[in-house]
């Protein structure tokens, strides 16, 4: 559905032409990739404020007795962790151990809410609903859903002022219902830049309102919206998964480094007899983070050698606008992974040095 013809438009359309964004078919939505660029969005994220259009993520709400049991078969992090209010980090397996998709589990007083990308939309919807339990209601309310993600370090003092629930309050992966705005929203102290952020969950019909209001009382620090091009080059510096690049069907939640929400001590879940057997077998591969240590912007798909052996390949890459230089992440041959191993990366031909790092390459600022 990745076409012009089918594409479908976000309650912030108009909001985006208006400002004059750059505008593609991304995962069945037309989306902004960016507005005055790249870096100049980058650094604004990281310096004050930004806002996002996501509403393109899926939104299943899961109701019924059985709903957390049902969660907690689907997924592989352990739900029944989870306090009211509370959000968590997880995925989804094949029974080969393969990725169906990584996610956010929220937990209400009655139900739970899983947030899902956008691309994985129709695929998870399925798969969830084949893993059904008696008893368990599964409702996709995407297209009902709309969401601005609000991201940076002035992010919370801007919107303080349009709501009467304390943003500070929140703990980062926890969430509030409540009014911003005048609009009925969830308040969500989450995000995919390694900022401090609220995202906002609300009624379509109340986006272009909230937009406005957002804009408005983030004047004076210098909001900006913030386009899908940025928003990779943010979550990257964080190394924070992508499905589609460095997390898929081929590859397993241990080997991608989300061996701490894989949770292979709780009951029974889809995957875990295979992730137990790829855990006692060890690791062939696994997934680094690596600085360019000469000039070269990586990217993915490039090939990964030592000593001119070939011994992975790249999954993200890009230049680092807080760093000012290269940096991605690559799957490598476990004998590899080691933080300091000199390593090579194939760019245009030519064989370009790096290393492998201590990943996030920027440091987390969410509290």
């Amino acid at each position: 559905m990745d076409n012009a013809t089918n594409a479908k438009k976000t309650p912030f359309y108009d909001q985006h032409v208006a400002l004059h964004a750059k505008l593609v078919p991304f995962a069945g939505f037309w989306m902004p990739i960016q507005y005055t660029g790249i870096m100049d969005e980058h650094r604004r994220v990281r310096t004050t404020v930004g806002v996002f259009d996501v509403t393109h993520m899926g939104e299943f709400i899961v109701r019924g007795p059985r709903a957390a049991e049902f969660i907690n078969k689907l997924t592989i992090n352990d739900v029944t962790k989870l306090a009211i209010g509370q959000v968590q980090y997880s995925a989804m397996c094949y029974p080969d151990g393969g990725i169906v998709d990584d996610l956010l589990v929220y937990r209400f007083a009655d139900h739970y809410m899983l947030v899902v990308n956008a691309s994985n939309l129709e695929k998870d919807f399925a798969w969830a609903g084949e893993h059904l339990l008696p008893e368990v209601e599964l409702t996709n309310v995407s297209a009902e859903t709309g969401l601005l993600a609000i991201q940076g370090p002035q992010a919370l003092e801007a919107l303080q002022p349009l709501t009467d629930v304390n943003l500070n309050e929140i703990e980062f992966y926890h969430f509030r219902e409540g009014k911003i705005a005048g609009r009925s929203a969830i308040l969500s102290r989450t995000g995919y830049t390694g900022e401090k952020g609220l995202e906002i969950y609300h009624q379509p019909a109340d986006s272009a309102h909230l937009w406005e209001a957002i804009f408005a009382a983030g004047k004076s620090y210098d909001i900006q919206p913030i386009g899908l091009g940025a928003r990779d080059t943010l979550r990257l510096e964080l190394k924070y998964c992508l499905y589609g690049n460095d997390i898929d069907q081929t590859t397993n939640p241990l080997e991608a480094g989300l061996a701490w929400i894989t949770k292979l001590d709780k009951p029974d879940f889809v995957g875990k007899a295979a992730l137990l057997k790829i855990k006692a077998a060890g690791l062939p591969r696994k997934s680094v983070g690596f600085e360019m240590l000469e000039p070269g912007i990586p990217r993915h798909g490039y090939k990964v050698f030592k000593d001119g052996k070939e011994i992975g390949q790249m999954t993200s890459g890009t230049q680092s606008p807080t760093l000012n230089k290269g940096i991605g992440v690559a799957y490598v041959a476990t004998e590899f992974s080691p933080v300091g191993t000199q390593i090579d990366i194939e760019i245009r031909g030519k064989f370009m040095k790096a290393v492998v790092v201590n990943t996030p390459f920027v440091a987390a600022r969410t509290q």
